[in-house]
Protein backbone atom coordinates (compact mmCIF):
# COMPACT_ATOMS: atom_id res chain seq x y z
CA UNK A 1 0.00 0.00 0.00
CA UNK A 2 1.22 3.47 -0.89
CA UNK A 3 0.16 7.07 0.76
CA UNK A 4 1.85 10.09 0.63
CA UNK A 5 3.16 9.62 4.08
CA UNK A 6 5.68 7.74 2.67
CA UNK A 7 7.84 10.15 1.30
CA UNK A 8 10.77 8.96 -0.99
CA UNK A 9 10.29 5.86 1.96
CA UNK A 10 8.55 4.54 -1.06
CA UNK A 11 11.53 3.72 -3.29
CA UNK A 12 12.96 1.63 -0.38
CA UNK A 13 9.87 0.14 0.21
CA UNK A 14 9.13 -1.00 -3.62
CA UNK A 15 13.37 -2.41 -3.29
CA UNK A 16 12.60 -4.58 -0.26
CA UNK A 17 9.47 -6.21 -2.00
CA UNK A 18 10.02 -9.54 -2.71
CA UNK A 19 9.38 -10.44 -6.76
CA UNK A 20 5.85 -11.60 -7.70
CA UNK A 21 4.39 -9.23 -5.00
CA UNK A 22 1.78 -6.41 -5.11
CA UNK A 23 1.73 -2.56 -5.12
CA UNK A 24 -1.48 -0.97 -4.14
CA UNK A 25 -1.06 2.76 -5.56
CA UNK A 26 -3.37 5.16 -3.22
CA UNK A 27 -1.51 8.54 -3.09
CA UNK A 28 -5.05 10.33 -3.20
CA UNK A 29 -3.96 13.52 -1.93
CA UNK A 30 -1.95 14.43 -5.42
CA UNK A 31 -3.16 16.36 -8.01
CA UNK A 32 -4.14 14.70 -11.37
CA UNK A 33 -1.01 14.77 -13.40
CA UNK A 34 1.18 14.64 -10.00
CA UNK A 35 -0.46 11.40 -9.52
CA UNK A 36 -0.41 9.81 -12.97
CA UNK A 37 3.76 11.30 -12.93
CA UNK A 38 3.91 8.96 -9.64
CA UNK A 39 2.72 6.03 -10.64
CA UNK A 40 3.69 6.28 -14.09
CA UNK A 41 8.08 5.99 -12.22
CA UNK A 42 6.43 3.15 -9.38
CA UNK A 43 4.79 1.43 -12.48
CA UNK A 44 8.50 1.70 -14.18
CA UNK A 45 10.21 -0.24 -10.41
CA UNK A 46 7.93 -2.83 -10.34
CA UNK A 47 8.47 -3.93 -13.95
CA UNK A 48 11.71 -3.91 -13.65
CA UNK A 49 11.36 -5.79 -10.07
CA UNK A 50 8.20 -8.02 -11.42
CA UNK A 51 5.84 -6.52 -9.06
CA UNK A 52 1.92 -6.15 -10.07
CA UNK A 53 0.82 -2.76 -9.52
CA UNK A 54 -2.88 -1.80 -8.90
CA UNK A 55 -4.49 1.64 -8.53
CA UNK A 56 -6.88 2.66 -6.04
CA UNK A 57 -9.19 5.38 -6.59
CA UNK A 58 -11.34 6.87 -9.26
CA UNK A 59 -8.95 7.72 -12.05
CA UNK A 60 -7.48 5.13 -14.23
CA UNK A 61 -3.69 4.99 -14.71
CA UNK A 62 -1.81 4.08 -17.86
CA UNK A 63 -0.21 0.66 -17.18
CA UNK A 64 -1.95 -0.62 -13.87
CA UNK A 65 -2.53 -4.27 -13.86
CA UNK A 66 -5.75 -3.52 -12.24
CA UNK A 67 -7.98 -1.70 -9.34
CA UNK A 68 -7.94 -1.59 -5.78
CA UNK A 69 -12.07 -0.78 -4.29
CA UNK A 70 -13.76 0.17 -7.89
CA UNK A 71 -14.56 -0.58 -10.90
CA UNK A 72 -11.78 -1.32 -13.96
CA UNK A 73 -10.12 -4.28 -15.90
CA UNK A 74 -7.99 -6.72 -14.84
CA UNK A 75 -7.39 -8.12 -11.45
CA UNK A 76 -9.57 -6.54 -8.88
CA UNK A 77 -8.69 -5.86 -4.96
CA UNK A 78 -11.13 -5.01 -2.55
CA UNK A 79 -11.08 -4.23 1.15
CA UNK A 80 -12.84 -5.85 3.79
CA UNK A 81 -13.43 -5.03 7.40
CA UNK A 82 -16.33 -7.61 8.35
CA UNK A 83 -17.72 -10.68 7.05
CA UNK A 84 -20.20 -8.61 5.03
CA UNK A 85 -18.26 -6.36 2.70
CA UNK A 86 -16.08 -9.41 2.28
CA UNK A 87 -18.85 -11.46 0.71
CA UNK A 88 -20.44 -8.20 -1.17
CA UNK A 89 -17.10 -7.93 -2.66
CA UNK A 90 -16.73 -11.38 -3.84
CA UNK A 91 -20.32 -10.79 -5.20
CA UNK A 92 -19.02 -7.55 -7.13
CA UNK A 93 -16.07 -9.71 -8.56
CA UNK A 94 -13.15 -9.06 -6.45
CA UNK A 95 -10.50 -11.80 -7.24
CA UNK A 96 -8.65 -10.50 -3.57
CA UNK A 97 -9.79 -9.21 -0.62
CA UNK A 98 -7.43 -7.31 1.82
CA UNK A 99 -8.86 -7.76 4.94
CA UNK A 100 -8.29 -5.05 7.73
CA UNK A 101 -7.49 -3.87 10.19
CA UNK A 102 -5.44 -7.39 11.26
CA UNK A 103 -3.86 -5.57 14.50
CA UNK A 104 -3.65 -2.27 15.68
CA UNK A 105 -2.35 0.33 13.04
CA UNK A 106 -1.03 3.78 13.37
CA UNK A 107 -3.12 4.21 9.86
CA UNK A 108 -6.14 4.08 11.84
CA UNK A 109 -5.46 5.18 15.72
CA UNK A 110 -7.87 3.62 17.86
CA UNK A 111 -10.03 1.58 15.25
CA UNK A 112 -10.77 -1.62 16.74
CA UNK A 113 -8.62 -4.32 15.72
CA UNK A 114 -10.04 -7.88 14.29
CA UNK A 115 -6.82 -9.90 16.13
CA UNK A 116 -6.02 -13.34 15.13
CA UNK A 117 -9.03 -15.26 16.14
CA UNK A 118 -12.29 -12.94 14.81
CA UNK A 119 -9.44 -12.60 11.17
CA UNK A 120 -9.57 -16.14 10.98
CA UNK A 121 -13.56 -16.78 11.96
CA UNK A 122 -14.17 -13.59 9.11
CA UNK A 123 -11.69 -15.14 6.28
CA UNK A 124 -13.15 -18.45 6.98
CA UNK A 125 -14.28 -20.42 3.73
CA UNK A 126 -14.18 -17.07 1.60
CA UNK A 127 -12.77 -18.60 -1.53
CA UNK A 128 -10.63 -15.91 -2.75
CA UNK A 129 -6.86 -14.93 -1.75
CA UNK A 130 -7.51 -13.09 1.16
CA UNK A 131 -4.21 -10.93 1.76
CA UNK A 132 -3.76 -9.18 5.34
CA UNK A 133 -3.51 -5.37 6.18
CA UNK A 134 -3.57 -3.38 9.62
CA UNK A 135 -0.64 -3.31 11.84
CA UNK A 136 1.26 -6.13 9.65
CA UNK A 137 4.40 -7.14 9.56
CA UNK A 138 6.66 -10.69 8.83
CA UNK A 139 6.15 -11.51 12.45
CA UNK A 140 2.11 -11.14 12.72
CA UNK A 141 1.98 -12.30 9.06
CA UNK A 142 3.49 -15.88 10.98
CA UNK A 143 0.37 -15.53 12.84
CA UNK A 144 -2.40 -15.63 10.77
CA UNK A 145 -0.89 -18.01 8.31
CA UNK A 146 -2.49 -20.63 9.70
CA UNK A 147 -5.80 -19.11 8.91
CA UNK A 148 -4.53 -19.60 5.55
CA UNK A 149 -4.09 -16.14 4.19
CA UNK A 150 -2.32 -15.29 0.79
CA UNK A 151 -0.09 -12.91 1.70
CA UNK A 152 0.14 -9.30 4.00
CA UNK A 153 0.17 -5.99 2.94
CA UNK A 154 1.70 -2.57 4.56
CA UNK A 155 3.20 0.32 4.83
CA UNK A 156 4.91 0.91 7.82
CA UNK A 157 6.58 -2.29 7.83
CA UNK A 158 8.20 -1.65 4.42
CA UNK A 159 9.43 1.45 5.18
CA UNK A 160 11.23 0.96 8.50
Amino acid sequence: MTDERMGDALWVALGRLPRGSGVVFRHYGLARAERQALFARVLKVARRRGLVVVRAGRVPMRGESGVHGGRGYGLRTAPAHDRREAVAAIRAGADALFVSPAFPTRSHPGAPALGPVRFGLLIRGLGVPVIALGGMDARRAKWLRPFGIHGWAAIDAWTR
